[in-house]
């Protein structure tokens, strides 16, 4: 009777044992599989940038030096206060945007114009018969706020376009071609290290005698090259602003007008990448920005001669990224009717 019990006692311990062991390896696996599950969703900006770069360098994702990216274009959606304005040119760029928008069109072509200066010349590169598109919306203040834009070529058969994007380390957007060339070029070794826009060039009209970069106030400037002050906050005020000029070695007079305050002295040598004073909006300036000039002898140097440009492309690490977010508004340009005055 004894050995009845204690091997009933044991056949239950035993069950025990078993379904314990059972139920261990049920709540690992459980555990396991959230886990899994978890790691699955988390989103691709939240994976650190040392696990991206080992997907990147991964031989089976690679062809010919190519990434390939699975790219959804349709995550992401505008505002419904976005519009599209499209017209025919027909005579001055001006003319066009304001015959398709009465209100708006005369800011709207000024803001325009300047996305594709540095391709088209807009008096003599403009053909009847020639479409400009924008994605715009009316700011605040009534300021046109530009998202997209293209125009359609006749003479050169090609489609330019602009496309708003902050590129990863810049301080300001700038505006992208759909390959994802920077639609603006750059001044090399340039008086501003960061500036969100070249807005005037010397050419642009004959009064214009330098170039104007869009810029917050305060930001430092800088000298390209070592020279001697010449002068500093000379002249009329009204005018110029604060301002300062440097003679550089081959004889070149730089002037950096409307600042907000100097930070150099009349006499004083200045090597190059040296701080010359602080941008602002003084003297006959209707916005921040900085007016750098380039003088030898009476006749004023363009900029972009004596410094020469460039243009940045997005990397083919973020052009995925660039193409996303540019979506909705390559769908509003290729299938809406012009709202521009609805």
């Amino acid at each position: 009777m004894f050995m009845e019990k204690f091997m009933i006692a044991d056949l239950n311990e035993k069950h025990y044992i078993l379904f314990g062991a059972l139920g261990c390896s049920l709540a690992f696996n459980l555990v396991y599989y959230f886990e899994k599950n978890n790691e699955s969703s988390v989103p691709m900006n939240e994976i650190s940038e040392q696990e991206q770069e080992i997907d990147l360098n991964n031989e089976d994702s690679l062809e010919e030096g190519f990434v390939e990216q699975e790219i959804d274009l349709d995550e992401r959606e505008l505002s419904p206060d976005w519009k599209v304005l499209r017209a025919d040119v027909e005579n001055s760029l001006s003319y066009t945007f304001v015959h398709a928008n009465s209100e708006h069109g005369s800011a709207l072509s000024a803001v325009y114009s300047r996305l594709f200066m540095w391709d088209l010349n807009m008096r003599k590169d403009l053909m009847r018969g020639d479409q400009v598109e924008v994605v715009y919306r009316i700011a605040e203040n009534g300021i046109p706020d530009v998202l997209a834009a293209r125009y359609h070529s006749r003479k050169s058969s090609k489609t330019y376009s602009a496309f708003r994007y902050q590129a990863q380390g810049d301080n300001h957007p700038s505006f992208w071609a759909v390959d994802g060339t920077e639609a603006a070029r750059r001044l090399k070794n340039a008086p501003l290290n960061t500036y969100e826009q070249i807005t005037s060039l010397l050419k642009d009209r004959p009064t214009h005698k330098g170039m104007d970069f869009k810029v917050a106030v305060g930001t430092e400037t800088t000298t390209p090259k070592s020279g001697m002050v010449t002068r500093v906050n000379w002249g009329n005020f009204k005018y110029n602003g604060y301002c300062v000029e440097i003679k550089f070695s081959d004889g070149t007079l730089a002037k950096w007008l409307h600042l907000d305050k100097a930070t150099v002295k009349k006499g004083q040598y200045v090597s190059a990448g040296s701080v010359v004073g602080l941008t602002g909006n003084t003297g006959r300036s209707t916005a921040p920005h900085l007016h750098y000039q380039l003088d030898k002898g009476r006749k004023n140097i363009d900029p972009v001669d004596y410094h020469g440009t460039y243009r940045r492309r997005l990397s083919d690490a973020v052009i995925g990224d660039f193409l996303r977010d540019i979506a909705p508004a390559m769908r509003l340009l290729d299938g809406a009717d012009s709202m521009a005055d609805k």
